[in-house]
C-alpha cells in the first residue's frame, strides 16, 4: 500500500508540469495564482519535493481539474458512472458519457479558445452524428460549409461527408455529440398541435 502511495505522489510532479504547459503558463504566473512560491512549485515539477493537501487544493483549482485527476488516484465504484475525461494534446478534453458496446455513444467535448482562420483537418468515418453546443461558440466545417453555431442550436449529419469541429476566437466551446452507426437515426418526439 505504501509503495503504490509513493508511486502515485512520485507521478505528481509530471502532471504538474504537462497541466502548466498546457495552459501556457509559467512558474511565476502560476505561482501568482495559487499563491506558492515559484521555487517550491519547480521543486514540485521536478518530484524534488512531495506536494500537501494544502498545496494540490489551489493547483486542482487553477487547472480545473480534480484532485483525484491531478494525482492520477485509480478509479473506484462503479466505471460506468464515474467516467474519466481525456486530455488531448491540442488542450481539448473529450468526457465519454456512455460505456457500452454498440448502439449510440454520447461524450461532452470542451475545445479551448481558436482561431477564426484556422485551416481544418477534415475527417470522415462510418456512422451519423449529432451536435447540440452547450456553451461558447463551435466552429463545424462539414464538406463545403463552414457553419458557426451557437449554444442551444444542433446540428446533424453523415460522418462520411468530411467533417472538422473547433473553437473560435471568442472563447471556448462545450458541445454534446451522439454518434450512432451508419443508419442510426435520432427519433425526435414532438407534442401534437392543439
Amino acid at each position: 500500500m505504501v509503495e503504490n502511495q509513493d508511486r502515485t505522489l512520485d507521478a505528481v510532479g509530471p502532471r504538474l508540469k504537462h497541466l502548466r504547459l498546457r495552459r501556457d503558463s509559467t512558474l511565476h504566473e502560476l505561482a501568482a495564482e495559487t499563491g506558492i512560491s515559484a521555487s517550491t512549485l519547480s521543486r514540485l515539477e521536478a518530484g524534488l519535493r512531495r506536494p500537501t493537501l494544502e498545496q494540490l487544493l489551489p493547483l486542482a483549482r487553477v487547472h480545473g481539474v480534480t484532485l483525484d485527476e491531478l494525482v492520477g488516484a485509480p478509479p473506484t465504484g462503479d466505471p460506468r458512472i464515474n467516467l474519466r475525461p481525456i486530455a488531448t494534446s491540442d488542450g481539448s478534453t473529450v468526457l465519454p458519457l456512455t460505456r457500452r458496446p454498440g448502439g449510440i455513444q454520447a461524450y461532452k467535448f470542451v475545445l479551448p479558445t481558436g482561431s477564426d482562420d484556422r485551416i481544418p483537418d477534415l475527417r470522415t468515418h462510418e456512422g451519423y452524428d449529432w451536435v447540440f453546443v452547450l456553451n461558447g461558440t463551435l466552429r463545424l466545417v462539414l464538406g463545403e460549409h463552414n457553419l458557426i453555431l451557437k449554444a442551444g442550436e444542433a446540428a446533424e449529419f453523415d460522418t462520411r461527408t468530411p467533417h472538422w469541429f473547433g473553437a473560435t476566437s471568442a472563447g471556448p466551446v462545450e458541445f454534446l455529440s451522439l454518434i450512432g452507426k451508419q443508419g442510426e437515426r435520432a427519433h425526435v418526439r414532438a407534442a401534437p398541435k392543439t
